[in-house]
């Protein structure tokens, strides 16, 4: 793929790096991301996938900027307070890199449109704020065999995996949504907003090594974040042989299940 004087400079610390070169760099540009959710921790990701040259993001979000979002939500500022999250995320996103492509879709995830659109990217990076939406996802892109990197927060915590074909699920991790009872918002729980920064940033680095193949995937694995304590811990993730979704003999085939 050729490079023009203004790309080498642009990705010059990329293109440097044994692990990932120009070869690394052109299956950047040739790649196409999907990001699920343009807040506190899409916000982080999306900027840093535009910034990395990423050729194609696609962001999901059917949200407006509100004023409390802006204490972790760095991809809006004070003045797209009102303006839908996929427009205030792709202006700021093409401001930092105006090469890259951005599909945005300002559509509430559904089981009628999430494999249509999950299916036209290689990759997934998932930072939604509820269960139902992760589940969806999870399910749509283990069907449609794309990669998913997942990223969650809540309050001072953290915790990120990657999930691919052959490997162990989401539903492996998380077999079934907890009751909607005993789930609280982070408008309940509160949450640092640097830490959601912490996690979208791990996001966008999980997707971009997925891409390239520099360094070992979290697929497999789980890493959990303390920020408190400032500690990451990493734990092994098996297959669950009764896994409703990659067992042995699996009850959910379709997405509809998720039809209400």
């Amino acid at each position: 793929m050729h490079f023009t004087d203004e790309d080498l400079e642009r990705y010059a610390r990329h293109i440097v790096l044994r692990e990932v070169g120009g070869a690394g760099q052109a299956k950047l540009r040739q790649s196409r991301v999907l990001v699920i959710g343009a807040g506190g921790l899409g916000s982080p990701a999306i900027l840093y996938l535009a910034a990395a040259g990423v050729g194609t993001i696609g962001i999901v979000d059917f949200d407006v900027v509100s004023l409390s979002n802006l204490q972790r939500q760095i991809a809006h500022k004070t003045a797209d307070i009102g303006r839908f999250k996929t427009e205030s995320a792709v202006e700021t996103a093409h401001a930092i890199n105006p090469h890259v492509a951005f599909e945005p879709y300002r559509v509430r995830l559904g089981a009628d449109n999430a494999e249509g659109i999950i299916g036209r990217y290689d990759v997934v990076a998932d930072g939604s704020d509820n269960f139902a939406t992760r589940f969806l996802v999870a399910d749509a892109c283990f069907l449609a065999g794309k990669t998913l990197v997942s990223a969650a927060i809540s309050e001072f915590s953290g915790q990120l995996s990657t999930f691919k074909t052959g490997g162990p699920c989401y539903r492996c991790l998380f077999p079934e949504p907890p009751p909607a009872e005993t789930v609280r918002s982070c408008t309940e729980t509160g949450v640092l907003g640097a830490a959601t920064g912490v996690m979208g940033t791990l996001m966008a680095l999980e997707v971009i090594k997925e891409i390239t193949g520099a360094g070992d995937s979290m697929a497999g694995r789980l890493l959990i974040y303390e920020a408190l304590e400032a500690r990451f811990r990493t734990v092994t993730l098996k297959r669950d042989p009764e896994c409703a979704l990659c067992g042995a003999a699996p009850r959910y085939r379709d997405l509809s299940h998720h039809r209400a």
